[in-house]
């Protein structure tokens, strides 16, 4: 009788392994399937909901933040203010053109946006040298006319050194400093400020919450990701153009 027992009880034990071995085969592959397509469904809809919600105001002592007035010579030796970007969408970058390192990414970022919105009259660019002595006017003609900037909107703006730093240090909050020891004399972010109609800061906000305040300009859609592990923020920027010039 134990034998039997024990012989009847192995049966059992196939069968419900066999059952459970078929239920496995069939059903598990059609529940991952499942489980998969909604998960995809959800992300998309999660990142259709982040697409559609508006860019933040950068907000500093509880004011929105606005670009300070500035009034500076362009590349052809016009006088180009805060005004005349007033009605545009536009990005600010703060370079020289003797810089060695990260200047030549952001402009080539820059030439990026350029290329997307070059038919959108109410976008431009500011570039604002943080090495006026040497950045003259015709200096910054003959580096628009190497890179190829076509963008009428695209201003390369040099004037009074104080005020230049003035705007870069209290009016966007972007580090520039003149440093014999870094390379090419001087130490600068390479952010991107993203400006809408009004003249106000804008970006999209982070996984907490909060505004990103900047975008990062050392990094281009086609590296992906630095050395740092830093990842390149330019498709996002062109999004968040885009939103602003909807506005």
């Amino acid at each position: 009788m134990p034998t039997g027992a024990n012989k009847g009880k192995r049966y059992t034990y196939v069968w419900v392994s066999l059952v459970i071995l078929v239920f496995g085969i069939i059903f598990i592959p059609k529940i991952v399937n499942r489980l998969k397509g909604e998960s995809v469904v959800e992300n998309d809809r999660m990142s259709m909901v982040a697409l559609e919600k508006e860019l933040s105001y950068v907000v500093n002592n509880g004011k929105r933040r606005r670009v300070p007035e500035f009034r500076f010579l362009n590349q052809d030796s016009v006088l180009v203010s805060d005004k005349d970007y007033l009605g545009k969408v536009y990005v600010v970058e703060f370079f020289f053109t003797t810089c060695p390192t990260i200047c030549p990414i952001m402009t080539k970022n820059l030439l990026a946006l350029q290329n997307t919105f070059s038919e959108q009259e109410d976008f431009g660019v500011a570039s604002f040298t943080i090495n006026p002595r040497y950045d003259t006017p015709s200096v910054l003609k003959a580096y628009q006319a190497k890179n190829e900037v076509t963008d009428p909107d695209w201003n390369f703006l040099t004037g009074d050194f104080d005020a230049i730093y003035q705007l870069a240090k209290e009016g966007f909050y972007l580090p520039a400093e003149e440093n014999s020891d870094a390379p090419g004399g001087f130490e600068h972010s390479g952010m991107l400020a993203l400006v809408d109609k009004q003249g106000y800061l804008r970006s999209r906000e982070d996984g907490f919450g909060n505004p990103i305040i900047y975008y990062r300009g050392t990094v281009t859609e086609k590296q992906g990701v630095n050395e740092e592990g830093e990842p390149q923020q330019i498709t996002i920027l062109k999004e968040d153009i885009q939103k602003l010039l909807a506005e």
